[in-house]
């Protein structure tokens, strides 16, 4: 099974032809270009925008598309979407970040004091994004799950903090200056993980050109090793499968009925963004639930998914 121990609902035990369709483990190169991400570990100077151009150059893909912007001065894991990827793009932007940095006080501080400072933001906080930002300027509650400090050398704090996705650490970091008294502002920021996504699968863009180039002359070893299934970067969302025979109808835009369904993930909620997979493992599509995990397994008819966005190209199995 896909992914991690999940709780599962068998509605129907059914068996997937092998002529059609195709394993995401055994796709071409060509084919995983055209359905993969790329974790790029960016370095300092260039935009997000900017380091996605060139991804989507190297890559010679119509579309790409970056997980969650980063500075122009801050490092680190910047996942990027290609071509039909691009697709999932709605249930990647949501996923939470990790950060190392150092913070820059304006006067010494007990580092007793500075730790315990650092743990009253842990939990729902309130931020005001600053001037220079891409949203409007409203009050924002997003929530901090650990801001630990690592070290302490006279006025400049090594810190590590795992964060909801939209929170802005430079005003972390300044609102942490005020309550101390003292002031403060970031002087180096990485981003050390993304969801699931580590600094350990991050990759240079010399890297990744370099794999391109190496994959053109035939050896496609370290390339594959770059390009991540779009399957394997979306586990977070809950999935169903279907029979072989409802894929290409859900192609077309059909819903996805109960009949065709054969696995369903427990705790599926009404409303929700899931996701549709083969008996292969290939992503379907993704869609909106109609009914609960319970339901879609009880029903014999009516809509068991709205399908949304479809990932798999039409006649890929049979009518």
């Amino acid at each position: 099974m896909l992914g991690e121990l999940k709780l599962w609902l068998i509605k129907n035990e059914e068996e997937t032809n092998p002529v059609y369709g195709k394993a995401p483990s055994e796709r071409t190169i060509e084919e995983l270009i055209k359905t993969s991400l790329v974790i790029c570990d960016k370095h300092s100077g260039p935009t997000s925008h900017q380091i996605t151009a060139w991804i989507k150059d190297i890559f010679k893909v119509k579309k790409a598309g970056h997980v969650g912007t980063l500075d122009p001065s801050v490092t680190g894991v910047l996942p990027v979407a290609l071509a039909n990827a691009t697709k999932a793009m709605p249930v990647l932007m949501g996923l939470d970040k990790e950060y190392v940095g150092v913070m820059h006080l304006h006067k010494k501080v007990p580092e007793e004091l500075l730790r315990n400072t650092a743990l009253k933001f842990v939990g729902k906080i309130k931020q005001l994004p600053p001037v220079k930002s891409a949203v409007a300027r409203k009050i924002r509650e997003k929530e901090i799950y650990f801001f630990d400090l690592l070290e302490l050398q006279e006025k400049n704090a090594l810190f590590r903090v795992g964060c909801e996705a939209g929170t802005y650490i430079r005003k972390l970091v300044h609102d942490t200056g005020l309550t101390l008294q003292v002031g403060a502002h970031l002087t180096e920021l990485r981003r050390t993980g993304v969801g699931s996504f580590a600094e350990d699968q991050a990759h240079s863009l010399i890297e990744i050109k370099d794999a391109y180039e190496f994959w053109k002359e035939g050896d496609e070893e370290k390339l594959r090793r770059i390009l991540i299934p779009i399957e394997y970067a979306i586990l977070h969302v809950k999935r169903i499968f279907v029979k072989d025979s409802a894929i290409n109808s859900i192609c077309y835009g059909s819903p996805v009925f109960p009949g065709g369904i054969t696995r369903i993930q427990e705790g599926i909620k009404r409303g929700e963004i899931i996701a549709v997979y083969s008996l292969k493992e290939e992503l379907v599509a993704l869609g909106i639930a109609k009914l609960t995990s319970k339901e879609m397994f009880e029903a014999k008819k009516g809509m068991g998914v709205r399908t949304d966005r479809v990932f798999i190209e039409k006649n890929t199995y049979p009518k």
